[in-house]
């Protein structure tokens, strides 16, 4: 199954008198199941992709179909429905609410989905164990590790069941060790199904998935899969 379809897609930003094409016609698909890496130097065009991508920006011309829907003329309401329930996001900056226990910040999602209280609480311990963070829903996010804010992250972006997960940077606040858990958890999630899509200017990052799409001034430079694939070893910690 299809789960991220652009064609010819196009992005011109003006400021006043002045366009800046940003996207030159991408046509870009991600399968199901899929594991790729979206790579490409400052200015190349990789996180407008991945904000149209995300339906946080919309193409000026071109279309998008979200999981066999086609997204393109969405209003901004509607946009945000799918959003917040095909879309799962993981940033470089974890975007954890600091006065929110753990378990609360996962359960923001489900509460934006009008999820009733109790299903939410059940969900969200449930993606908490799943990303190895038993025993920690009471703490505050300044109790935490930059790794263990980052899973938290993970748990809260993966409540809904998102058709694809999308991480800009994931590991560019974690040291080696700890970057190297965050990739093995993308991975366990890519090998029951998630499509994930991990935006990052780090080759050794980029190697641990199947396919890399390398981004240039606006067009797609190269895509192909990883012959080089390196999967991690071990579980969460």
């Amino acid at each position: 199954m299809t789960v991220v379809r652009l064609e010819g897609v196009r992005k011109v930003y003006r400021m006043g008198e002045v366009e800046f094409e940003a996207l030159k016609g991408v046509s870009l698909e991600i399968a199901q199941g899929e594991m790729v890496a979206l790579m490409g130097p400052s200015g190349s065009g990789k996180t407008t992709l991945m904000q149209i991508i995300g339906l946080l920006d919309r193409p000026t011309a071109g279309t998008y179909a979200l999981a066999g829907q086609d997204v393109t003329a969405l209003s901004e309401n509607q946009r945000a429905e799918v959003r917040n329930r095909q879309i799962g996001f993981v940033f470089q900056a974890f975007h954890l609410l600091p006065r929110l226990s753990v378990l609360e910040n996962v359960e923001v999602p489900l509460m934006y989905a009008g999820v009733p209280a109790p299903q939410r609480r059940e969900r969200a311990v449930e993606v908490l164990r799943r990303v190895g963070l038993s025993g920690k829903e009471r703490h505050l996010p300044s109790q935490l590790s930059g790794g263990q804010k980052q899973r938290v992250a993970v748990a809260r972006a993966l409540t809904l069941r998102p058709a694809v997960l999308l991480a800009d940077e994931p590991t560019g606040n974690l040291d080696s060790h700890t970057a190297a858990e965050v990739m093995r958890l993308f991975q366990e999630l890519n090998d029951e199904g998630t499509a994930v899509v991990v935006v990052t200017h780090e080759a050794d990052i980029a190697e641990h998935t199947g396919r890399i799409v390398r981004i240039r001034d606006g067009f797609i430079e190269s895509d192909g899969p990883n012959p080089h694939r390196r999967r991690p070893v071990g579980g969460v910690a």
